[in-house]
């Protein structure tokens, strides 16, 4: 284990300091939060909040001394590795716990409720029983949403409704309700799943009061003053869209008036905006009560919060590499289907590039409470990035005349093809460095300009 590294981290979801075991709890408490949450290595003989190394003195004897305490103190059992890690004439214990598929750990002192803990950021927290439950459910096959709900028949699902949503994709059939799991085979009866009510049920809001999205637009940086909300109850798929509807109605943008089209540039991506809202929904957890998602606009950020934290074994650090586990595999895989969004696991990667490209921060992933929120920072911190391709379209624009260039000239000009231009010109569009005008994609008139801020 590289120590030299580990001091250059901070103390954080995977790594906390103790100083010695002189109490014990403290070192107890971080094993079971970290094998009920991400894993982590708790690293004794490091002074927490300086990281002055200390040492420990007898180290032999505090390395059995730290195993027997594990053995007797947490239920169920766990076997850590524990490694004496030599350092400048001194010695440290390095306790390295991996995320465990007995969830829910905790310390036998306080018994099985108010003993399970896990980890928020540097912290270790007791975990509620909604937690409780989904650690339990965590160990199973079956996600929380593939979960049957035997007191009701599949009649509360809104079959219409799901097949309007489907209709621009396929014709949807009673059989689809099984394949898709909006239903399920429980005792000789087909029931709805808790995703099949989360998604498309009748009567969703009595079973789950808190699947709706809070969404408001604030005055300047802060919540004291509110200047519009909307409470949006709707099927989730078409939730989703109305969310998206009320941000682009208050969102600031630069609009650009032509013979036929006017072309918008919005303050955020509309692919990153899309992407933190389908997350959030899709991974949000629906068994935790008293918070709906919430999306609240600043002038210099949009906050989008869902209740959860991430799913058990997963770090900020994994999400952002494209690590995905979903919480909701009912509600993922309908949104897949409806192609509202992409591909599990390419989500953070897209908005975070979305972002990037415009010259705006990369979001912020953060878990809070029980909650994680992501933040899109409406500051500009550089020019949009561009590469080669991208300075040639450009100079092809500047020095063109007011009438602008077609994709065909454009690609002719930059020796691409077509279809190559066209996705070069679209991703321009969406960074505000050109405008289209034009009344559609198949408009043989199609015209591209500079934007008025890049001219």
């Amino acid at each position: 284990m590289d120590i030299l590294s580990l001091l250059s981290r901070p103390e954080g979801k995977t790594l906390e300091f103790k100083r010695d075991l002189s109490s014990p709890e403290g070192a107890l408490k971080a094993i079971v939060a970290f094998a009920n949450t991400s894993g982590g290595i708790l690293v004794i003989g490091i002074e927490d909040g300086t990281k002055e190394v200390k040492g420990i003195p007898d180290v032999l004897t505090v390395e059995e001394r730290l195993a027997n305490l594990i053995a007797d103190s947490i239920s169920p059992k766990l076997v850590p590795s524990i490694e004496v890690i030599p350092w400048r004439k001194k010695h440290l214990l390095a306790v390295e716990i991996y995320p465990s598929p007995n969830r829910p750990h905790y310390l036998n002192r306080l018994g099985p409720e108010a003993g399970v803990l896990v980890r928020v950021g540097s912290t270790n927290r007791r975990a509620d029983l909604f937690l409780v439950e989904e650690m339990k459910r965590y160990s199973q096959v079956s996600s929380f949403d593939e979960q049957p709900m035997p007191a009701l028949n599949s009649e509360v699902i809104d079959f219409r409704a799901a097949s309007e949503y489907f209709k621009p994709i396929r014709k949807l059939e009673q059989g689809d309700l099984l394949t898709l799991k909006l239903a399920t085979n429980y005792q000789g009866r087909v029931v709805p799943t808790i995703g099949g009510i989360l998604l498309f049920g009748t009567d969703r809001l009595s079973h789950y009061p808190d699947a709706w999205i809070q969404a408001g637009r604030f005055a300047g940086n802060d919540k004291r003053k509110l200047l519009d909300s909307t409470e949006i109850r709707s099927y989730l798929p078409e939730a989703a869209e109305e969310t998206i509807a009320f941000l682009q109605k208050h969102m600031a943008r630069e609009a650009v008036i032509g013979s036929v089209k006017r072309t918008d540039h919005w303050t955020y991506p509309v692919v990153a905006v899309r992407e933190a809202i389908m997350n959030a929904i899709v991974h949000a957890d629906y068994a935790q009560p008293g918070a709906p998602i919430r999306v609240a606009l600043f002038d210099d950020r949009l906050e989008i919060e869902n209740p959860g934290l991430l799913p058990f074994g997963l770090t900020i650090e994994d999400i952002q590499r494209g690590i995905s586990k979903l919480r909701n595999r009912v509600l993922g895989r309908v949104f897949l289907e409806l192609k509202l969004i992409e591909q599990w696991g390419s989500g953070i990667q897209r908005m975070t590039a979305a972002c990037v490209d415009r010259g705006l921060d990369a979001p912020i992933f953060e878990e809070i409470g029980t909650h994680f929120r992501v933040t899109l920072s409406a500051v500009p911190r550089r020019a949009p990035s561009r590469d080669a391709r991208d300075e040639a379209i450009l100079s092809a624009l500047a020095a063109s005349t007011e009438s602008g260039l077609s994709t065909s000239q454009i690609a002719k000009q930059i020796n691409l093809s077509v279809r190559a231009a066209r996705t070069r010109l679209a991703s321009l569009v969406e960074r505000g460095l050109i405008v289209e005008i034009g009344s559609g994609p198949q408009d043989p008139h199609r015209r591209y300009h500079l934007a008025p801020s890049n001219s």
